[in-house]
Parts: C-alpha cells; sequence; structure tokens
C-alpha cells in the first residue's frame, strides 16, 4: 500500500507478517482525522453560533451525562453479542448522523444551540459506545506480543491526522473574514468528518477476528455476579481509583484552556491550529523513545511521565498570560509542546493499562464502568473549571488562581500514580 511505502524498513516487514496491523493502522489514521477536526471547530463553532461560556462548557458536559446513561447497559449488550464488529460499524454510523445534525444545528432557528447541544450529545455518546466495542473487539484480532507495537503504529498515524487537522482548519479559517461564511466552514469541516468515518466503516468491515469469546446472557444475576467479579478486582479498583483521579485534574480546564486562548492571549484560529499542530509533532518525535520504554520497563510507569508532563500545562499557560499580549500567544506555544513531549504515553498506554486489570469474560462491562466514570469527571470538572473561574472573580487573575489550583492538583494525580505503580510492582513480585 502506498501508505506504507515510506515507512522505516522494520516497520515494513513487521506489516508484511502482520496485515492486520496495516488496517489497524489506517482506522487511526481515518478516526484521528475524524476526531480531530472535531474537537478543532467545535468551541469555534458553538461560540460563533452564539454561544456563551457556559454553553461551550455543555458542549462537554452533556455528551458525557448521555454517555453515562448509556454506556453500562451497552457494556453488557456488548458481553452478550458475538458479533462486536457489527457493533463498532452501528456506533459509527450513529456518530456520522449526530455530526450531520451537528452541520445542519444554523437551520434550527431560535433553538439553534439547543439543537446544536443535541446534536453533539448524540455523537458524542455514539462515539464513546464506539471506542468501547473497539476496546473489546481489538484483543480478539491482536494478541498481546504485538499489541504495544501495533498501538504504537496506530498513534503514530493518529498524531500525523492530529498535526494536519488543526493546521486545515486554522489556516482556512483564517482566510476567511465574515462570521456566516465561517459558519459555513464549519459546516464542511463536518461534511469531511462523516466522509473520514465512511471510510473507517469500509476498512473496519474487512477485519477478521484471531479468535472468539463466548458470548454471555444479560440478566439480573449476571449483572449482579458481574459487579461483585469487578468489586473484588482489586488491581482493577486501583487502577480506576488513579486514573479517576488523574482524569478530574485533567478534566478540570478543558474549557479554561479554550478561554485563556481566546478571551486572553487574543490567538487567531491560524495561532489556535499551531497550539495542537505543535503537540503533535513533538510527540511524533518522542513516540519511538516512549514505545521503546514500554517494551523495557511495562506500561505503568511511562504513563506517570504523561501525567507529569500534563501537569506544566495549566503552569504554562498562567505563565502565558501574565506575559505581555505580543508575546504571550508566540511563548505559549512553544511551552504547550514542551508539556506534551511525553502526551503520547497518556494514548499508548491507558488503553493497555486497563487492559492489564480486567477480566476477560466481563471485559465489556468492565471497561464500560470505567467509561463511564471517565465521562461523569469530562461531564463535572469542565463546568466546575468554569465556576471556580467565576467564583474567584471571572477575570485574569481568576484565571490565574484557577491553573494554578489546577495545577497543584495534577501533581496529586502524578503522586497517586507512582504509589499505583509501586503497588502493582509488588503485586506483580509476589504472582
Amino acid at each position: 500500500m502506498l501508505l506504507f511505502k515510506y515507512l522505516p524498513g522494520k516497520t515494513t516487514k513487521f506489516i508484511k507478517r502482520n496485515p492486520i496491523a496495516a488496517r489497524y493502522v489506517v482506522d487511526g489514521l481515518f478516526i484521528a482525522g475524524a476526531i480531530n477536526i472535531m474537537v478543532n471547530s467545535l468551541n469555534l463553532y458553538a461560540k460563533r453560533l452564539g454561544a456563551n461560556d457556559f454553553q461551550i462548557s455543555l458542549t462537554q458536559f452533556l455528551p458525557q451525562i448521555f454517555t453515562m446513561l448509556i454506556l453500562i447497559p451497552g457494556g453488557l449488550y456488548m458481553d452478550s453479542v458475538r458479533n462486536k464488529k457489527r457493533i463498532v460499524i452501528v456506533t459509527m454510523i450513529i456518530v456520522m448522523f449526530g455530526v450531520l445534525l451537528c452541520a445542519a444545528s444554523p437551520f434550527a432557528g431560535s433553538y439553534i444551540i439547543p439543537f446544536f447541544l443535541t446534536s453533539v450529545m448524540l455523537a458524542g455518546g455514539a462515539m464513546a459506545l464506539y471506542n468501547i466495542a473497539w476496546q473489546s473487539f481489538f484483543p480478539t484480532v491482536v494478541d498481546l506480543k504485538t499489541r504495544n507495537y501495533v498501538l504504537t503504529l496506530k498513534t503514530r498515524v493518529a498524531l500525523f491526522a492530529s498535526m494536519a487537522a488543526p493546521l486545515l482548519i486554522g489556516v482556512v479559517l483564517t482566510n476567511i473574514e465574515a462570521v456566516n461564511v465561517k459558519i459555513i466552514a464549519h459546516q464542511g469541516f463536518f461534511i469531511c468528518i462523516i466522509l473520514l468515518l465512511l471510510l473507517a466503516i469500509l476498512n473496519f468491515n474487512r477485519f477478521r477476528t484471531r479468535r472468539i469469546i463466548e458470548p454471555k446472557r444479560i440478566s439480573l444475576a449476571e449483572i449482579k455476579n458481574s459487579s461483585k467479579s469487578l468489586l473484588k478486582n482489586k488491581p482493577f479498583l486501583m487502577f480506576a481509583f488513579a486514573a479517576m483521579f488523574f482524569h478530574m485534574t485533567w478534566h478540570f480546564d478543558w474549557t479554561l484552556y479554550f478561554i485563556g486562548q481566546v478571551d486572553y492571549l487574543g490567538m487567531n484560529e491560524f495561532q489556535l491550529g499551531l497550539v495542537p499542530l505543535g503537540a503533535a509533532a513533538i510527540q511524533l518525535f518522542t513516540l519511538k523513545f516512549w514505545s521503546r520504554k514500554n517494551e523495557r520497563h511495562g506500561v505503568v510507569l511511562p504513563f506517570t511521565f504523561g501525567i507529569l508532563g500534563l501537569s506544566l500545562c495549566p503552569l504554562f499557560l498562567l505563565i502565558a498570560v501574565s506575559l505581555p499580549i505580543s508575546v504571550g500567544p508566540h511563548i505559549f506555544i512553544i511551552l504547550h509542546m514542551i508539556a506534551h513531549i511525553p502526551f503520547c504515553v497518556i494514548t499508548l498506554n491507558l488503553f493497555q493499562c486497563l487492559l492489564q486489570v480486567v477480566d476477560e469474560e466481563t471485559r465489556s462491562f468492565s471497561m464500560s464502568v470505567f467509561a463511564s466514570l471517565i465521562c461523569m469527571s469530562n461531564a463535572v470538572m469542565p463546568v466546575a473549571g468554569v465556576a471556580l473561574y467565576h467564583a474567584l472573580g471571572g477575570d485574569l487573575n481568576g484565571l490565574r488562581y484557577a491553573l494554578g489550583i489546577i495545577f497543584i492538583l495534577r501533581i496529586i494525580a502524578t503522586g497517586l500514580w507512582l504509589i499505583r505503580w509501586r503497588m502493582f510492582k509488588i503485586d506483580a513480585a509476589n504472582t
């Protein structure tokens, strides 16, 4: 395939021996492209539709609340179905429909914002179910020995998409002056998302499972047994607690980051595009290093460095908004890139850490419970961040104080994960 023509020789040989890896690489390209177009245009689109700071935070809150309601029933259903590939495809189709509704939001008249938020909620909930289905399907296709390398390749092409999407969006929007034309451009981006998801479906449909896991019947007794099994799974509980606290501190400043960049740094669309572009570029250069660390030290310890890097993000934004506006955006882009040197470990390792602590028979249920916890954090914490910012004054000083608090909490999260790694290491030595 042309996509792999210029990859390193080792990678090319690996793909020839493991053709399934090539499909996961292509899958990662399409899905990451769709997600990055959505992430890098959603808040700007909402703002141009007339959304205020609180309504922008609802683009995180509402999809996550909806996801919490459907994830656990969805996970139980997935455990009861033999063909999980079909679920992956169906959820992607629902995402496409939600994205189409987002594009149609400007035609909703006086109900633009409610219509838009409902569309985002539908697309976000379906995407969460897709992730669970994909994660449950993945181990049935890729064996343990090649798992880290396949995920590394998938992450590598995803980072290319993370670089291309914000750059494209930034260039297009910067060269458009009229707000109504910018809205049309956003609608075009949503159409691109639909096309990428359609290509992802066509690619994913060609996967063949390596082994079949017998489905489980859905019943109250089965739900009770799965819940008991989960509560007795000490490694899972330790992982869930540490990961939950980390995600809470991570999600706390998501909306504040956008407010800081737009309202206090005065960044235009092109500069906003350079922020994720620089972060993705530095991750691409360091991905091989972190993948080797995984092979030598396991996936738990390197994850700590990812959390530590994220701890620097609120601190660096605090520094940037304290500088003159003539240099603040440029310094912020550089500092943000530095903070993301270990960020690819978050993408690469979190899923692998989760697979270490879930039982195979209740994999989808366990993943759904964990994802529900993360959704609760993703729903509440961005809104809580905006509330904290306004409680502290809703001005530049309020933003500084809020970012300082978040920085301290992320350092605590790093310490908790180190404790978890130490306990994990002791448990592994005793078994």
